[in-house]
């Protein structure tokens, strides 16, 4: 793998441990975040820290962008004076965000004008994922840009690619729709036994390696049953992605009753003020619905 000159806008609980990952992989990293401090860290690893975008990019081979939302996402490569200015034509533009479909199709057509590839590369698996470098990076773009950004992309995970510039974010909203509904699902199992008077912790033991283990259930079911509801994936962006994922479903004349009804409960968990907590904390919302102490 020949090095490249990774500019990496967005080191927070996600982009801090991707781009430390890239570091070790033996590629000149320039990271810049907003707040400056979340950046910081990287410096020990090899990274040099950027004041302002521009800065991250200028030269860049490949720009990772790992922000919060898409309009931040639009604001910091397409805004006045954006990164995307900043990039010389020929490079390649990697969005790792969660962002609309159309938003990343919308960037791509920015990117082909200003003659640089693009490729939406969302990713699965959360903090413990980015930590250890084992992210499912689902893919958009023209098979060229996916071979350009490949290499740099395993070396956060695995990455496949699905289609062209937006299909990326098609397949998390897919993915997100499954998490969603099962963590919500997987809640309303350890409230159940609880309430019946078994020992959730044994119950989850029990189902291990049958049909219902998941992901969600070794982790998820865990952080459940101790409390411990310190974010991974925080709930508001977990809402973010399901009001997504929804909206684009009517773009296609689709219905998703099921969806729906998870989408109105982390909802209402935010409008009680748990949208910082992680997603496994809907068990709360569950808990307010039928009058059961908060956990």
């Amino acid at each position: 793998m020949t090095p490249s000159t990774i500019g990496f806008l967005g080191t927070g609980i996600m982009g801090a441990p991707m781009a430390r990952h890239l570091c070790r992989a033996g590629h000149a990293v320039r990271a810049w975040n907003r707040s400056p401090g979340k950046a910081a860290a990287l410096a020990q690893e090899g990274a040099s820290l950027a004041a302002d975008p521009g800065e991250a990019v200028h030269g860049a081979d490949v720009v990772i962008c790992m922000l919060s939302s898409g309009p931040v996402c639009d604001e910091v490569l397409l805004g006045s004076g954006g990164a995307l200015a900043a990039m010389a034509p020929g490079g390649l533009l990697v969005v790792m965000s969660s962002i609309p479909v159309e938003t990343a199709q919308r960037q791509a057509a920015a990117a082909a004008e200003a003659g640089l590839h693009y490729v939406d590369a969302p990713v699965s698996g959360g903090e413990r994922g980015a930590v250890a470098g084992t992210l499912a990076i689902m893919a958009g773009g023209s098979p060229e840009a996916f071979h350009k950004a490949e290499p740099v992309l395993a070396a956060m995970g695995r990455p496949t690619h699905v289609g062209p510039a937006g299909c990326g974010q098609l397949a998390k909203l897919a993915n997100q729709a499954i998490v969603a509904s099962t963590i919500v699902t997987v809640a309303e199992a350890i409230t159940f036994v609880e309430r019946g008077g078994a020992d959730p912790a044994k119950v989850r033991e029990a189902l291990l390696g049958g049909f219902a283990d998941s992901t969600i259930l070794k982790q998820h079911a865990l952080r459940m049953i101790e409390r411990d509801f310190a974010p991974g994936g925080p709930a508001k962006y977990q809402v973010k992605d399901t009001g997504t994922a929804l909206a684009h479903a009517a773009t296609l004349g689709l219905t998703l009753p099921v969806l729906s009804l998870v989408d109105r409960l982390f909802s209402d968990m935010i409008a009680q003020g748990d949208g910082d907590l992680d997603h496994s904390a809907v068990i709360r919302e569950l808990h307010r619905r039928n009058g059961l102490p908060l956990p």
